[in-house]
């Protein structure tokens, strides 16, 4: 499974809340960060972050793309079941077939067309 197909399924895992999906594509010392999350490990990250995707009404990857051997950029947006819309960037960093870090970057919101 090539970098972005790792990333892809991990997306699928996080909006089917497959948490042992997510638990073997993580690496055990998987770091997140976010605006919200100053590098959290896989614990914290599988408590507190794993199960927000109930509050999505929609979620689409716009760009998964290798930007080097281990790195890759994924551009998405999705939709708040409260209506609202917002566009993200995250980097993750892949290691021996597992995801070893993602860094998030929240976009704003956007509106809808």
């Amino acid at each position: 499974m090539s970098h972005v197909d790792l990333v892809r399924a991990a997306f699928g895992a996080y909006l089917g809340q497959d948490r042992a999906a997510m638990d073997r594509l993580l690496a055990e010392d998987f770091v997140f960060t976010s605006p919200q999350d100053d590098h959290i490990g896989k614990a914290a990250f599988l408590h507190l972050c794993f199960p927000t995707a109930d509050r999505l009404r929609s979620q689409e990857i716009l760009d998964a793309v290798a930007l080097d051997g281990e790195q890759v950029f994924v551009r998405y947006e999705y939709e708040l079941k409260t209506g609202e819309r917002h566009r993200n960037v995250e980097v993750t960093t892949v290691r021996d077939g597992r995801l070893a870090e993602t860094q998030v970057y929240f976009g704003g919101r956007f509106p809808q067309g």
